[in-house]
């Protein structure tokens, strides 16, 4: 069964072929984070207008990697929120005309689904049940998957997303969008117990998240220590800052999986690529006997090819969409489109 799927929620236009939903025969994935880095973060209006240019071109090099044509696609999966309104129509609108022109069976995708069924394509070994922390740019999460079809939202973040955070902090700091590959690099370089950095909500069994406070504290530091002319070790401030968060990511995870009585463990979302976040959590849980799974990094980015898993899962079901389907930006994780 061939599953064609696009993701356009942000500022990357990628187009997917699936076999059985879990095999790879092209992940085509076109980024914009050289045009959008000048401005220092995503400008909607901007990416919108780069997915029109290349949904198409980009839906072609996909099936042609994967040497199938249209007409042999089983059914069209596409991200239909959450994320940038207008980035996301044009992803649904070129899977509805794809959908109604070939007759095939469109599939309404959750972004952050999407994200969490990235592991079952790095590790075919992967099956529910498990616990996965999805941590991104724009969320941060802790999802009990009970089955294929079957989630439970624990608790979010109430405020900035820990991806979010890094990329503030490393633009006040002066590094280039996205900040938090740039933080994570200068963090190896540093002291992380050089200085100490707030934890909010860190009560037990409080799986939520907030990291508005940690960031004001890290701009508190770095304007005070300028204004004293005292300066600062840029990769202590990195190290420090990406230690609190990891420490927070880690401690309401490994909390969580005792919680829910789950023995494994998935991570996803872009910063799932985080060295730190990857070391401490691959630490944790041999100390408590977990098994913990991560994406390849090239599937820790928005991708076509994990919304094509998660839409033929969503397939098996028979959960699919009509023409009607329209673009959820604020879409919940414990939402789906029928």
């Amino acid at each position: 069964m061939y599953t064609l799927a696009l993701e356009t929620s942000c500022d990357e236009t990628s187009a997917a072929v699936i076999l059985d939903g879990r095999n790879i025969l092209s992940n085509v994935i076109s980024t914009q984070v050289p045009i959008h880095r000048k401005f220092g973060g995503v400008v909607p209006e901007i990416a919108s207008r780069q997915h029109i240019e290349y949904v198409m071109p980009i839906i072609d090099e996909a099936l042609s990697q994967a040497a199938i044509t249209l007409q042999e696609v089983d059914h069209i999966g596409v991200t239909y929120g959450p994320g940038l309104v207008g980035a996301l129509l044009v992803g649904v609108a070129a899977a509805k005309a794809i959908s109604f022109a070939l007759d095939k069976p469109l599939i309404g995708v959750n972004h952050m689904e999407g994200h969490i069924f990235a592991n079952f394509l790095s590790h075919p070994d992967l099956e529910p049940p498990f616990l996965s922390l999805v941590v991104s740019g724009g969320h941060t999460q802790l999802v009990c998957i009970e089955g294929y079809n079957s989630f439970k939202l624990l608790g979010q973040t109430r405020d900035d997303a820990a991806g979010e955070a890094f990329d503030k902090i490393a633009r006040v700091m002066g590094y280039p969008y996205p900040g938090g590959p740039q933080i994570d690099k200068l963090a190896k370089e540093g002291n992380s117990n050089a200085i100490i950095f707030p934890k909010a909500l860190h009560e037990r069994n409080n799986f939520e998240f907030s990291f508005s406070g940690l960031k004001s504290a890290v701009l508190n530091y770095l304007h005070t220590q300028e204004q004293r002319g005292l300066g600062y070790v840029a990769s202590d401030v990195a190290a420090s800052f990406q230690k609190t968060v990891v420490d927070t990511l880690v401690e309401k995870t490994i909390n969580a999986a005792a919680y829910c009585g789950m023995k494994k463990i998935a991570v996803a979302g872009g910063v799932a690529a985080n060295s730190g976040l990857a070391e401490a959590m691959e630490t944790a849980c041999r100390a408590h006997g977990y098994t913990l799974y991560r994406p390849e990094p090239v599937l820790c980015t928005d991708n076509g090819a994990m919304i094509g898993c998660r839409a033929y899962y969503m397939a098996m079901e028979g959960r699919f969409a009509d023409l009607t389907l329209n673009a959820n930006p604020a879409l919940a994780i414990t939402s789906s489109q029928r």
